[in-house]
């Protein structure tokens, strides 16, 4: 298998996401769910997502398809399509699976995967974390994973409309 379908491999949906989650949980591994825009990926996206994957054996990355980052973020919004920023995430090694989106929330997709693990970045209380509740009803751990600071996707929009970049 060349790199390019290695990469591809990872861009879950539907049975493909069933069977993959049924044969980590047959290998009773931990599997971890987080999700987001991703929208630029940067240096902050890299060290959140390596301490999620350090929760556990398995990390699952939920993303929001194009449509859901222009009502969450604005109209300008997302810089990268769904599938470049699906292909970005699928190419970094501590990321097992990436899984688009199309709902609001991930509450759906949450309840598929059926995380050990749910993480979100530190600027979430983890009492509004959609499916926390979720995944402490199956016994399973919600944390938050403090940012780096300075390194965000808005951070990086502002410093190029200021053209300091």
């Amino acid at each position: 298998m060349n790199k390019t379908a290695q990469i591809e491999s990872k861009i879950l949906e539907g049975s493909t996401l069933e069977q993959a989650i049924a044969i980590w949980r047959f290998q009773d591994k931990k599997v971890v769910f987080t999700n987001g825009c991703f929208d630029i990926l940067h240096r902050g996206h890299i060290a959140y997502l390596s301490q999620a994957a350090d929760l556990g054996n398995v990390l699952v990355v939920g993303v929001n398809a194009d449509a859901s980052v222009s009502k969450l973020k604005g109209p300008n919004r997302p810089l990268q399509d769904e599938h470049s920023r699906l292909m970005l995430l699928a190419s970094l090694s501590m990321v097992s699976a990436v899984v688009l989106f199309n709902e609001d929330t991930p509450e759906n997709l949450i309840k598929k995967v059926r995380p050990n693990v749910l993480v979100k970045g530190g600027d979430y209380e983890i009492s509004k974390i959609v499916g926390a509740d979720f995944v402490k009803s199956l016994n399973g751990t919600v944390l938050t994973i403090p940012f780096i600071e300075g390194y965000s996707t808005s951070a990086i929009e502002n410093k190029i409309k200021q053209g300091s970049v």
